[in-house]
């Protein structure tokens, strides 16, 4: 009798896990999903100071300095292809240049720009074609040359604007 219950306790059980195997319950939920319009651009920091020292004897043309020590990066998924402008707060002075350079490895890099006259109204492109994704740690080169005809220029901070735009 003992066993007989055994039996019968094993083949209810057995039973009562084939039933609830088979059991389910379920839930549904809808999922909204958006893309906005992602249009950044940062720089790294600020270079070097750009002064100028020497010059050779009988020219005009003082000997020019660089700083290629800062970087921009970007992100874009705005369109198939933007670009970055430049410009300064005001407009140099007649003799003396601050060219500018913005290397890409997602656009076209205009080289080496003269932006000493460039002002918000007009910015100067310095990278097109910029398709969608992202360029990281690009070099930004600034050179800055004068005339001796020009004079001294004091100690003198310019603000540059880069702008990611279409």
């Amino acid at each position: 009798m003992k066993k007989l219950i055994t039996v019968l306790s094993v083949a209810m059980l057995s039973m009562m896990i084939v039933e609830t195997s088979f059991a389910q319950a379920t839930a549904t939920q809808n999922v909204t999903l958006a893309v906005n319009t992602v249009y950044k651009i940062a720089a790294s920091g600020n270079p070097g100071p750009l002064t100028i020292t020497t010059g050779t004897a009988g020219v005009d043309a003082l000997t020019s300095v660089s700083d290629a020590s800062t970087t921009y990066s970007l992100t874009q998924n705005f369109g198939n292809t933007v670009k970055v402008t430049a410009h300064l707060d005001a407009a140099l002075a007649s003799g003396y240049n601050l060219g500018l350079s913005l290397a890409s490895t997602k656009g076209t890099s205009a080289g080496t720009v003269d932006i000493s006259g460039a002002t918000s109204g007009s910015a100067v492109d310095m990278v097109t074609n910029i398709t969608r994704g992202a360029d990281a740690g690009q070099i930004i080169t600034y050179t800055f040359s004068a005339n001796a005809s020009a004079g001294t220029l004091a100690s003198t901070t310019k603000v540059v604007t880069l702008t990611l735009t279409n």
